[in-house]
């Protein structure tokens, strides 16, 4: 049998609802698992520790339970009924189909269809059956009746529905905008609240919640919602999906999703026929100057027109039942204002970080290259994996970054940060020397662009010994040889061991000799001929006259006057 794959937060909604004091067979039938499911993951969650109704359910714990079942072994129990009818749903459809031969307007009842089937040893229960006719052989109760439900009690539950309003200006576009209208409707005193917007996004579904748990002072235990797409996924009559972010919200409003069922308007009777009544009794007719004129003209309604009528079916005014009996029976509205959050699925990327709407997030090593969760809001981005919370960042606006450079490698750490000090200190733990020659190295005004260099001083002493490193540093200091490349020369070359005794090569100093062809300052003095005078002329002038400058070697090799070249004569 095919595993089906259960997330955490599925976990986390049947924990959640048996929280609450929901029965199992209720949280099964709203969550779609059978009660042996559900009783499987209360006693999961139980040996981890958890106290129903004691405690409130969290991710942990949910991820806790996730643990425990993953994998499921082969064989499991899911769509087991389905597989074995599956083979013979052309015989279950040919009973169910009208029978040309008798004239017959209807095939086989259901009920004989279950009984035919047991005899050829197919031993499934009815109401399987049935699910399996409706959904693979076109079968549909032909039986049309209702029964009129029980009234709801006060701060149960409320009914939410979108309808079309009309046109509105819209000031900023400069042309006619289609409004709609959010309605919220309080089911057992028939009180409401109308949100104008112009489109029906899951962010206007939100901000026409908050309004009206605002307006009505508290919010509803239960809340039912048609098939939207902003809060329904997936419209299913028995198990739908509802929308991560919208149904986030409902947790941190406290209250339960109920979606109808597709083209069903008697699942939500009270506010479906509530949008024709708000369209044509309070919209049409009026002038409204934009959409914020229109949301005043529609608070000023639901108080004095809608909420002082007389209620066709209840014969009492909405308003005077809310404030008198439901208002003081709604949860109270503690927390701040909703902040909607957005979720994206994205893979970290090798340089630590996460792209998510155009502002980068670190995550530590160990989840580079894999595919994480990014839960973010106007304060905070939350990063996931398989729905465990592995890093926390404030959020940035585009082109910022959040880096936490812990998250890096040790070793590369540094480098990242543009940090000096922690090199010099982590190269003085190798050697006195080897310290030193890392301070002079990164010593000036930008000592980030000598960092390469400093990595490299790094693993000289991983690749030779760190004796030896810091006595090629130590020689290097010594002829003012600031150069990583050319401390591994002295090292190839065996120079930290040249001229030292074998037993002081630790203490010993590396002496510079003179240079060898040093010449004395005064060897720079030249002689200055005064005006007038051609070659002859016997006083000297100092180029600097606060000091006299002596003759250069000796007298003997002085030129003789009869020696010398007179100016006619050739060479």
């Amino acid at each position: 049998m095919a595993y089906r794959e259960v997330g955490m937060w599925e976990i986390l909604e049947v924990l959640r609802r048996i929280g609450r004091g929901e029965k199992r067979s209720a949280v099964a039938r709203a969550t779609g698992f059978r009660r042996k499911t559900v009783r499987r993951y209360v006693n999961l969650a139980v040996k981890l520790g958890w106290k129903p109704g004691l405690e409130d359910p969290t991710e942990e714990l949910a991820v806790g339970v996730f643990r425990k079942l993953r994998p499921v072994p082969e064989g499991g129990r899911v769509g087991e009924v389905e597989r074995l009818l599956l083979p013979h749903r052309a015989k279950i459809k040919a009973w169910l189909a009208p029978d040309e031969k008798t004239d017959s307007k209807r095939g086989l009842r259901l009920t004989k269809v279950h009984e035919l089937l047991s005899r050829q040893g197919i031993d499934v229960a009815y109401s399987s059956l049935h699910r399996f006719a409706v959904k693979h052989c076109g079968f549909a109760d032909s039986r049309r009746f209702t029964v009129r439900i029980a009234e709801s009690e006060p701060g149960e539950v409320a009914e939410v529905d979108f309808g079309r309003l009309g046109l509105i200006w819209d000031p900023e576009k400069e042309h006619n905008r289609v409004a709609h209208a959010l309605i919220v409707t309080l089911v057992h005193s028939r009180h409401q609240y109308v949100h104008v917007t112009h489109s029906q996004k899951l962010q206007d579904l939100i901000d026409g919640l908050e309004d009206a748990w605002t307006f009505f002072g508290g919010v509803t235990r239960r809340l039912v919602v048609d098939n939207l797409r902003a809060a329904v996924t997936k419209a299913d009559i028995y198990d739908p999906v509802f929308e991560r972010i919208f149904n986030e919200y409902a947790t941190y409003r406290g209250f339960v999703i109920d979606a109808a069922r597709v083209a069903h308007a008697k699942d939500k009777p009270r506010v479906e026929r509530n949008v024709q009544y708000v369209r044509e009794s309070y919209f049409r007719g009026e002038n409204w100057l934009d959409i914020g004129d229109a949301q005043r003209g529609a608070i000023r309604w639901c108080m004095k027109s809608a909420g002082m009528r007389v209620h066709g079916t209840t014969r009492k005014r909405p308003l005077v039942v809310f404030e008198n009996v439901e208002q003081a029976t709604l949860l109270p509205l503690e927390k701040e204002r909703f902040d909607p959050p957005f979720w994206g699925e994205y893979k970290v990327h090798p340089d630590h970080h996460v792209s998510f709407q155009k502002a980068l997030y670190s995550v530590p090593t160990r989840y580079v290259g894999k595919t994480v969760w990014v839960r973010g809001d106007t304060k905070l981005v939350r990063i996931y994996l398989d729905g465990e919370l592995v890093k926390t960042h404030e959020r940035q606006t585009p082109g910022g970054r959040s880096t936490d450079y812990a998250d890096y490698p040790e070793e590369a750490a540094p480098y990242a940060m543009r940090d000096p000090e922690r090199l010099i200190r982590e190269a003085r733990k190798r050697g006195k020397h080897v310290g030193e020659f890392m301070e002079a190295l990164l010593s000036g005004d930008f000592p980030w662009a000598k960092l390469r260099q400093a990595q490299k001083l790094q693993r000289l002493g991983q690749k030779y010994s760190s004796r030896r490193v810091d006595q090629a540093c130590r020689r290097a200091l010594a002829f003012d040889l600031i150069n990583v490349r050319r401390v591994e020369q002295i090292i190839r070359g065996n120079l930290d061991r040249v001229d030292l005794p074998e037993g002081q090569r630790a203490e010993t100093e590396v002496v510079q000799f003179p240079l060898r062809f040093e010449r004395a300052a005064e060897s720079f003095s030249h002689q200055q001929q005064t005006e007038g005078d051609d070659h002859g002329g016997s006083e000297t002038i100092a180029q600097n006259r606060s000091e006299t400058s002596e003759a250069i070697g000796h007298r003997t090799d002085a030129a003789r006057p009869g020696e010398l070249r007179k100016e006619s004569e050739p060479w």
